[in-house]
């Protein structure tokens, strides 16, 4: 639209808005970044497990309420780089057949619009920039890829090592997990210039040493410091979207930064909020044009949140643990199903190490009725710790909305069979990994208020597909009913698999660039 201030604003930096701002960014084109939040302040507390779980010192401050009218604080974090910034930093491509229809017991994960074979080049793209260290072949459920990992895979220290050689034994499959890190190590130690030093605080904490592959170290600011033809507000709060009188196209982003209330234009705006907080944002815009929210002639905004059926559990090694970045290995071997159950289970990868201090503020009594003679630091340096992953179905009643202005989150646990015998599946491999076979629940690393205060893998809200009476957005990522607003969180995802979501997040963030750019000319 003539007289615009920028070509393209986006909205939000995480993996979806940071990535798209560094891709257009090569263009020339006038891009506006805008974050709400401000850098992730490096600090000494970035690795202390008491600030960063037990009080939550970087989460969202946020007040939200459950449709029963509880409330909880939503385990999201309003910084450069988004969620990112205190990601497992775990990049997976969805399987092949996740882009296909799969039955389940309590209904059915809906097809893809477009198949694996269109997000496969973004994938491999996504994997180079992204720093994600992998080895092919070793996951039978891997789909194809047209070219290996460019970085290495992160090496197994000797316990998990131990682990990896006791399931292969057993005759299943384990795999280096694809992991997005600045690490350049020899025999397992991180050589002196390495960013990542392969230390305890990686997963779920921000990383003092910028090793972590987030938005903002390899996207944000490599783009602000290349091309100044990028701009970037931060401590920039979208408040609404303004659409012309027709409602066909956005012509304004009304914004507050500190005392200043702004509105700015752009030929073409990309909201890439996160799922939850950008059907936050389309909900706020509601217009005589759009009465029940910006782009909601479906009214499916807000609708078809998925967050994964996720569990963290905790298994007492019979010889010690004293692994430090334990994040290494994954097994899919219960993806699709099992011996005895037809449908997917889901998908087990190593998380984090716990310590003493996690454990104690966890709370759990279990572990003192097994081990009652036990410090909490001993059952730390036992423990193995796993992060179980099944798939979540798309309801239309599993939504956020606004209800004046209090936000809330309608969520009804479902499908969790499958994710049930994933974790008997695991228990019932305790032996032959030397473990002791009970498994306890680590409720801090979701979020204290589980499920639904832990938004981890958010997705769903803002479907695409080919149908404007079914979906939100086109087959671009275009909203059906705007000519010039995108979407590219995990806001379109028709469904979400058992994987990580992030690598599809940035594998489509680069998808829909090309089609942007080829729309700026």
């Amino acid at each position: 639209m003539a007289g615009s201030t920028y070509d393209v604003i986006i909205i939000g930096s995480g993996p979806g808005g940071g990535t798209m701002a560094w891709r257009l960014a090569q263009t020339g084109k006038r891009v506006l970044l805008l974050e709400r939040g401000g850098y992730l302040p490096r600090e000494r507390a970035n690795w202390d497990s008491q600030a960063v779980f037990n009080d939550a010192r970087y989460q969202a401050p946020e007040t939200w309420h459950g449709a029963d009218g509880r409330t909880f604080h939503p385990g999201l974090h309003y910084f450069v780089g988004g969620n990112s910034k205190v990601y497992g930093a775990v990049l997976l491509r969805l399987r092949e057949k996740d882009f296909g229809e799969i039955q389940h017991p309590d209904g059915v994960s809906p097809a893809w619009p477009v198949g694996y074979d269109v997000f496969e080049p973004y994938y491999q793209a996504a994997e180079t920039l992204y720093h994600v260290h992998g080895l092919r072949g070793e996951d039978p459920t891997e789909p194809p890829a047209s070219g290996p990992y460019a970085y290495p895979p992160v090496s197994h220290e000797p316990r998990i090592q131990t682990l990896f050689d006791d399931l292969k034994r057993e005759g299943h499959h384990p795999f280096h997990l694809p992991v997005g890190v600045l690490l350049d190590e020899e025999d397992g130690k991180a050589l002196p210039h390495s960013p990542c030093i392969r230390c305890d605080a990686f997963d779920g904490y921000p990383c003092a040493t910028n090793g972590k592959a987030d938005s903002q170290i390899i996207c944000v600011d490599p783009a602000l410091q290349a091309h100044p033809n990028l701009t970037m507000w931060t401590g920039a709060y979208v408040e609404r979207l303004i659409t012309d009188l027709r409602g066909g196209a956005v012509t304004g982003v009304e914004l507050t930064r500190g005392e200043e209330r702004l509105t700015v234009s752009g030929d073409i705006v990309v909201v890439a909020c996160g799922a939850l907080s950008s059907a936050l944002l389309m909900l706020r815009s509601a217009n005589d044009a759009h009465p029940n929210g910006l782009a909601n002639g479906s009214g499916q905004v807000g609708r078809n949140y998925m967050r994964h059926n996720n569990s963290t559990v905790l298994a007492i090694s019979r010889t010690p643990n004293p692994t430090r970045f334990q994040k290494t290995l994954g097994l899919n071997d219960f993806y699709f199903g099992a011996d005895d159950w037809d449908y997917p289970l889901g998908h087990i990868q190593m998380v984090g190490k716990s310590d003493g201090t996690q454990i104690k503020g966890e709370g759990l009594p279990g572990i003192l009725q097994w081990f009652p003679d036990q410090p909490f630091d001993w059952i730390a340096r036992h423990s193995l710790d796993f992060w179980l992953t099944s798939e979540d179905l798309p309801k239309p009643e599993n939504r956020i909305y606004y209800d004046g202005d209090r936000v809330v989150l309608d969520l009804h646990e479902g499908n969790m069979e499958g994710h049930h015998r994933l974790r008997r599946k695991l228990s019932g491999l305790c032996d032959a990994m030397d473990l002791h076979p009970h498994l306890f629940d680590r409720k801090l690393y979701l979020g204290k208020d589980i499920p639904i205060g832990g938004t981890a893998h958010q997705a769903g809200t803002i479907r695409f597909g080919d149908d404007p009476a079914t979906s939100v957005l086109d087959l671009t990522c275009k909203a059906h009913q705007l000519d010039n607003l995108y979407v590219t969180d995990a806001s379109f995802f028709p469904s979400i698999g058992a994987v990580n979501p992030t690598l599809t997040i940035i594998a489509n963030a680069l998808r829909v660039a090309d089609h942007i750019i080829g729309r700026l000319g």
